[in-house]
């Protein structure tokens, strides 16, 4: 179990002196790329887990032979979208990406301050871009994301909870160790947040493919979800942890499969269970699909590789995870 009094662990629902919660900004992507944070603060620390869509698939930047005119990149987002005005913040004045100095992320051993190629590759981005930069701006304390996710995993075995009875899944332990760790060593791995007081505040999850291609593992979708919301909780010693899951819905509104279809249910049905009302959401994925005609790549299962999906991922995530903590 992990031994959260070793850290400070606390989870607060109402934030308090230190801890104004802002009004929801009107521009969710608006993002504060240098702004003061006094001493003393708590860090505000949010888990990201999950399987290759938390990993993050959007591509940055198309190269020297872009696919479909570099349509779905994130450089293409930022520059000649129709939407474009909506994330000129996303980029500095000479072109570069923001790198924010109240955000910092730890993923998989790699750190630092949030930025782009927190994804799966150096050239990529997963919902973590927009999910810090959205909560970043929304709260007064510094941000840690701890973003731990593996591609090709399933709830059924892989994160199965101890509650589910059976083996307990090996990256649901190792997500744990990780989590453990790095908040055990909070200000070896990141200097700047020294001394203050890390506050356990939100779990995001965003997995569902590999479980989906069984019939067994889709029928025990709910209650392994259920199960491991629950024993996330117990583990970290946070009751009412905040809980936002993205649905599994990378095919849009045009997939059929059954497995899928339950599968996007059964994550929906477990946010309704009434011992998670007011502290569990499930946001709906399927209206940010973008088709192969107008993303970096024809991979359905990741999206298609377009960096808007993912932005709009983690926006969602990060607009859900407010509500809950409000």
């Amino acid at each position: 179990m992990i031994r959260t009094k070793t850290f400070a662990l606390k989870l607060l629902f109402v934030f308090g002196l230190q801890g104004t919660l802002f009004a929801l900004l009107q521009s969710t992507t608006v993002a504060q790329t240098v702004r003061s944070i006094e001493a003393g603060m708590p860090v505000r620390v949010f888990i990201l887990a999950g399987q290759s869509n938390m990993e993050g698939a959007g591509v940055v930047s198309s190269g020297a032979k872009p696919r479909n005119e570099g349509n779905g990149t994130l450089d293409f987002l930022v520059n000649k979208s129709e939407v474009r005005k909506d994330y000129q913040q996303l980029i500095k004045s000479d072109g570069s990406w923001i790198v924010r100095n109240d955000v910092w992320i730890w993923y998989l051993g790699k750190k630092g301050n949030l930025t782009v190629g927190y994804g799966s590759k150096s050239d990529r981005i997963g919902p973590e871009f927009q999910f810090g930069n959205v909560i970043g701006n929304a709260i007064d304390e510094p941000v840690l994301l701890i973003k731990v996710a593996w591609g090709g995993k399933s709830l059924a075995k892989d994160f199965r909870p101890p509650s589910s009875g059976g083996e307990v899944g090996s990256c649901y332990s190792e997500m744990l160790k990780h989590i453990d760790s790095v908040m055990s060593n909070l200000s070896t791995d990141f200097p700047e947040l020294a001394k203050r007081e890390a506050i356990l505040s939100g779990f995001g999850w965003h997995q569902g493919w590999n479980d989906g291609c069984s019939k067994e593992q889709t029928a025990e979708y709910e209650t392994n979800l259920v199960n491991f919301i629950k024993d996330v909780r117990k583990e970290l010693d946070t009751p009412k942890l905040p809980f936002v899951i993205a649905n599994s819905g990378f095919a849009g509104w045009d997939q059929k499969v059954d497995r899928r279809l339950h599968i996007i249910k059964a994550q929906s049905d477990a946010a309704k269970r009434p011992e998670f009302s007011g502290n569990v959401k499930c946001i709906e994925t399927r209206d940010f699909y973008r088709g192969e005609d107008v993303s970096p790549s024809r991979q359905r299962y990741h999206w298609n590789g377009n960096a808007e999906t993912y932005c709009l991922i983690g926006e969602s995530m990060a607009t859900a995870m407010i509500q809950l903590i409000k």
